[in-house]
């Protein structure tokens, strides 16, 4: 079948060639934001007295009913199109006849691809934020949940000193509330429209291109044209959002892995969210928190590909470019799919109290606190660190804990040691204590938790 662009060349293609330059099976997605910057683009045209009223009026007809159809059912995507442009432009044209082939007047498939993949991912973070929010929403619950249950807090995967699994959980929280305002940075820069850079140059035509643009929700218009079609930041920016969201649900994920393992027993993960193995009855393995950690490759390969790909492109447009779209869309939809699943594992895991407690207990993560207790009684602090790292050497030799040390093993390192040391290294003291803000306190995971929420609005 001869092309649309026919006309220098025959528009005859071998099939291989056709199958290997054809992108409809992946830009169909799109097809929605193609329709309707296409009923935008007729609607401008018709104002603008470049087509007549009456041909502006059956292009948006036809358009209007092509996504109908679409919709419903009713119409099935041809596959031997080149793109969802040809497509809808050849449907278009079957329907309405001549006045089908007007709709591409002051309009070429280098803007308007350009303008329906940025309408296409700026409703993709529309969709991605509420997701994200539903995670933050659930780490916030589980926090105030847990706001006073003590674990260990880890550097070096060693046990450093106590906090609470609220004050853990918050953490994340943070890094999904910056993830989320990385992505309404990029929706904010993305929302500016290409269409009316036509090829490279411009048109000769006297179009509304700030008219057509605000038509289609657009904030503002590429300034200039070489680089309205040609740039592709926005993919790129998208995609770097999303690595870094990927790297902080691949940090969570490692650590339901290792907290519902029986070395830890912190949590147990839902059994919606986990599965059995084929030869050991007794597992119970964590696999989606591993796909969601394994996905995230996914992702930055996808960022590196692309990356790649632009990276020795003259201007303006080049057919490399067609790449984006795959890697952008695999990108978008791994991010989509990790957070469906995360949201309500998180809001589904059983956390073993106890057991964090245990742990805490176990690991001299008060020793800080027993140099404090001796600092704030005027001994330098490099001082008191040596006798509190002597006093947990000497627990080790006896297998005891800082907690049960009688006291007078205590004053044999210092006489500044008294009977009040044993609340001072209590657990809940310790943790009660770190009162500045930002801490481990039930105070400032109160905090915490009225901070993030207040910026979810």
């Amino acid at each position: 079948m001869a092309k649309m662009w026919a006309g220098r060349t025959s528009g005859e293609t071998d099939r291989i060639a056709d199958d290997f330059n054809s992108s409809i099976r992946f830009d169909s997605r799109m097809y929605r934001q193609d329709i309707l910057g296409s009923i935008a683009h007729a609607a401008m045209l018709s104002r603008q007295g470049i087509i007549g009223v009456g041909e502006g009026e059956a292009l948006i007809a036809g358009l209007q009913g092509i996504l109908a159809d679409l919709e419903s059912g009713a119409l099935a995507f041809d596959m031997t199109c080149e793109d969802i442009h040809m497509f809808v432009e050849q449907e278009l044209t079957k329907r309405i006849g001549d006045t089908g082939k007007r709709l591409h007047t002051a309009r070429s498939r280098n803007d308007q691809v350009a303008l329906d993949v940025r309408m296409y991912l700026r409703d993709e973070i529309d969709e991605l934020l509420p997701t994200l929010r539903a995670l933050v929403e659930a780490l916030c619950d589980r926090a105030g949940e847990h706001k006073a249950t003590i674990m260990p807090g880890y550097t070096h995967l060693q046990r450093a000193q106590p906090v609470t699994f609220g004050h853990h959980l918050m953490a994340y929280a943070m890094m999904l509330l910056r993830d989320m305002a990385r992505l309404s940075d990029c929706r904010a820069r993305m929302n500016c429209s290409p269409i009316g850079c036509c090829a490279l140059a411009g048109t000769t035509y006297e179009t509304d291109r700030r008219g057509e643009a605000a038509d289609l929700g657009f904030a503002d218009i590429c300034r200039n044209s070489l680089d309205g079609v040609s740039d592709r930041d926005f993919c790129l920016e998208l995609m770097s959002d999303l690595s870094i969201l990927m790297m902080h649900l691949s940090r969570f994920s490692e650590e339901l892995i290792l907290w519902s393992s029986w070395e830890f027993k912190f949590i147990e993960l839902p059994e919606a969210y986990t599965t059995g193995s084929s030869i050991m009855p007794q597992k119970k393995n964590p696999d989606m928190a591993e796909l969601i950690r394994g996905k995230t490759g996914r992702v930055y390969g996808d960022l590196v590909a692309l990356l790649t790909t632009l990276k020795g492109l003259p201007l303006a447009y080049n057919k490399d470019m067609q790449e984006d779209k795959e890697a952008v869309f695999d990108a978008v939809d791994t991010a989509k799919m990790c957070l469906s699943v995360m949201t309500p594992m998180v809001a589904g895991m059983a956390v073993q109290a106890d057991r964090m407690k245990q742990a805490a207990q176990g690991g001299f993560i008060n020793a800080t606190d027993l140099a404090d207790y001796l600092v704030k009684r005027g001994m330098p602090f490099r001082t008191a660190y040596k006798i509190s790292g002597e006093l947990v050497a000497l627990c080790l030799r006896e297998g005891k804990v800082l907690e049960t040390l009688p006291l007078e093993t205590y004053k044999s390192y210092s006489d500044l040691f008294d009977a009040d040391l044993y609340h001072e290294i209590d657990l809940t003291t310790c943790v009660e204590k770190r009162i500045s803000e930002g801490g481990t306190s039930i105070s400032s995971v109160d905090a915490q938790i009225a901070y993030v929420k207040e910026q979810l609005g």
